[in-house]
């Protein structure tokens, strides 16, 4: 069969290749991949992972055989695989615990958009109360930023979305963003809690704008800058204030089912900001990485 594989020269980061049918074990289902969802961090940092490796964590699908140990969905079920390993490729042995069943009425394509992106924003964004709060969303264009404006806004938040430039706002008020700025400098409010994925100088702003008792949640560093805090910038008089980090690989089903219920109720929209075939998988990794994407890259698997 035909899948993406990691690739270290500097033709990468993935090419095709013939790789073996997947085996799956008794705790395993085999999932027939009709989408997969790609993302900045495992396309920018592919040097992590082995080279000649399948790649890739998110996709969806359908069952083709359920697991023999009777657990997970039966064959014949539509369903969203969420940060499992070798995804990009057009069969896969996945894990129950890494799969979320789709419900009727919600596109598949849009079901492989959710993956890393959105469960890490549900993760972070679920850690306190949001009723009535300030939430400030930063790099808001890209797949975590669009989940993360939009669930913070159901949980009943007052969200400002950060982006990088005036073209890349498109879109995030209807989402449920009540600011959406370029710079965290045209508004001297405090946050109760920030979502970042940029990273960098921008994390010591956030900090300067941080309201007693807040929290930083950092889940990506897209900028590739360090961050340097000013002296005396990390001392403060009241309630603790806190930086911290995300990197949460537990099973995604739990959450997975959350957000397609979500769609399914049409509280939740998938960013997806570019769709194409995976034979183009490689102007959609250009595309991401020269950020003209807002949201989500889903290809079509042929």
């Amino acid at each position: 069969m035909r899948a993406l594989v990691v690739d270290h020269s500097d033709a990468g980061p993935v090419r095709f290749a013939d790789v073996d049918e997947p085996v799956p074990s008794t705790g395993e289902a085999l999932v027939e991949i009709r989408h997969i969802g790609l993302n900045f961090g495992e396309l920018n940092y592919v040097r992590q992972w082995p080279a000649g490796a399948v790649h890739g964590h998110d996709a969806a699908g359908v069952v083709v055989r359920a697991a023999s140990d009777g657990s997970g969905p039966p064959g014949g079920t539509r369903v969203a695989v969420g940060m499992a390993p070798h995804a990009w490729a057009e069969r896969v042995a996945v894990s129950p615990a890494s799969l979320g069943t789709v419900p009727e009425g919600v596109d598949l394509a849009d079901a492989a958009a959710l993956g890393i992106a959105g469960v890490t924003a549900f993760r972070v964004l679920r850690k306190r109360s949001l009723l009535a709060r300030n939430v400030l969303v930063t790099g808001a264009s890209g797949g975590v930023g669009h989940f993360a404006v939009q669930l913070a806004a159901l949980a009943g938040a007052r969200v400002t979305a950060l982006v990088g430039s005036p073209e890349r706002a498109a879109g995030l008020r209807e989402l449920g963003a009540d600011r959406v700025l370029t710079d965290l400098a045209e508004t001297g409010d405090r946050f109760d809690l920030v979502l970042d994925t940029v990273g960098g100088p921008l994390v010591a702003q956030a900090w300067s704008s941080l309201a007693e008792g807040g929290t930083i949640h950092l889940v990506g560093y897209s900028s590739g800058q360090e961050t340097t805090f000013p002296p005396g910038a990390l001392f403060g008089f009241g309630e603790p204030r806190s930086i911290a980090t995300y990197g949460d690989m537990t099973p995604t089903s739990e959450e997975l089912t959350d957000l397609l219920g979500f769609m399914a109720a049409g509280r939740l929209s998938a960013p997806v900001g570019l769709r194409g075939d995976w034979q183009d998988v490689g102007n959609a990794v250009q595309a991401l990485f020269a950020r003209k994407v807002r949201g989500k890259v889903v290809l079509d698997v042929a």
